[in-house]
């Protein structure tokens, strides 16, 4: 799939969600933090989505973003080649997210691959869902990721277990760019 097509579904979807959950952009700009005039920019597609914003998004809807991204490519296979992956990237940090095994009905775990470029900052107010099990096993480069006011450094081989509970910060310090995978497991 490609990244602008995925984009516009990830778009429609977002505003299928609203509809559904019966929020004005009004409600939903009160619920997420997020001006209702970047939330309208958004679905009429003027502007991408970014990760913080996809977060905050989330954490309205209660679900996961694999979950949401999930709900917007196509469903059922088994093995997805690497081609078809579906790849987003967030245009505020330069954050690639690669969906590698998406998550399926019934299924309880997922693997998401990141890259964030040298510098760059993501910073989650809170999960979208509390208590999630999470695991960040680093690929390559390093990545200083903050949970519950607590620092770790993750460098080459280096894997992070966590519950996820409250905010967290992404920070890529360089000078190369972070690789890792997160493993996302379901209670």
């Amino acid at each position: 799939m490609r990244e602008d097509d995925f984009e516009s579904k990830l778009v429609r979807r977002l505003a299928a969600l609203r509809e559904e959950r019966g929020l004005s952009l009004d409600a939903l700009a009160a619920a997420s933090g997020i001006s209702r005039a970047t939330l309208s920019r958004l679905e009429r597609g003027e502007s991408s989505p970014t990760a913080a914003l996809l977060g905050k998004l989330c954490t309205v809807y209660g679900l996961p973003m694999s979950r949401l991204i999930a709900e917007v490519e196509e469903q059922g296979a088994q093995l997805i080649r690497a081609g078809q992956q579906p790849v987003w990237t967030d245009p505020a940090s330069g954050f690639t997210r690669r969906m590698v095994s998406p998550p399926a009905q019934g299924l309880r775990a997922e693997l998401v691959e990141g890259r964030l470029p040298a510098g760059a900052v993501i910073d989650y107010d809170q999960p979208a869902v509390r208590g999630l099990e999470q695991h960040i096993w680093m690929l390559d480069g390093a990545l200083d990721y903050t949970l519950e006011g607590v620092t770790y450094r993750l460098e080459q081989g280096d894997c992070l277990r966590f519950r996820l509970f409250g905010p967290t910060r992404f920070v890529c310090p360089g000078p190369t760019p972070a690789h890792y995978l997160i493993a996302v497991c379901e209670p």
